[in-house]
């Protein structure tokens, strides 16, 4: 896809989510090399919050709700806690201040994991807070899964 045209195929959110499975994979055995250094109460902390902020006030919200529809600001916060740029500016305030730790590894396992084994990535406003296919998404789900149709080449007259 490009990006004007956002929506992935079926193949290639796979393809996404297998790249962001490696970096899980990666995340999670440096935690398992490195286990007896990780102080976990930080590891914890770091692995929460971001669905602490960032997750669990709009679920909320979106289940409260009759009709489904939420404030935009549960999705602004949804994205910008699972943003790897934000996050990768917390990690580098977190080594400023207190020095680099095993623990950090929690914040990319985190978002790594979100993509990789749930299909999570940044939520758009024109869809609904928790996955639910809309009407244009089944439409062109059906359109990019048919064969391809082959152009008819003309038949020569026959005499």
């Amino acid at each position: 896809m490009d990006h004007i045209n956002r929506f992935e195929s079926r193949t290639t959110l796979l393809l996404l989510r297998a790249e962001y499975g490696v970096a899980l994979v990666v995340g999670v055995v440096l935690l398992l090399i490195h286990i007896g250094e990780i102080r976990w109460i930080p590891a914890v902390a770091l692995f929460a919050y971001i669905d602490v902020i960032g997750y669990i006030p709009g679920a909320i919200a979106y289940r409260r709700s009759p009709d489904k529809k939420i404030s935009k600001v549960y999705y602004v916060l949804y994205n910008t806690m699972h943003s790897l740029v934000t996050q990768a500016v917390v990690v580098g305030l977190w080594i400023w201040l207190f020095g680099f730790e095993w623990a950090l590894l929690m914040v990319p396992v985190h978002l790594c994991g979100d993509r990789a084994i749930f299909g999570n990535f940044l939520k758009s406003f024109r869809v609904p807070f928790e996955p639910e296919a809309t009407t244009g998404f089944a439409e062109f789900d059906k359109t990019i899964t048919r064969a391809p149709q082959r152009p008819q080449q003309p038949q020569p007259e026959r005499i």
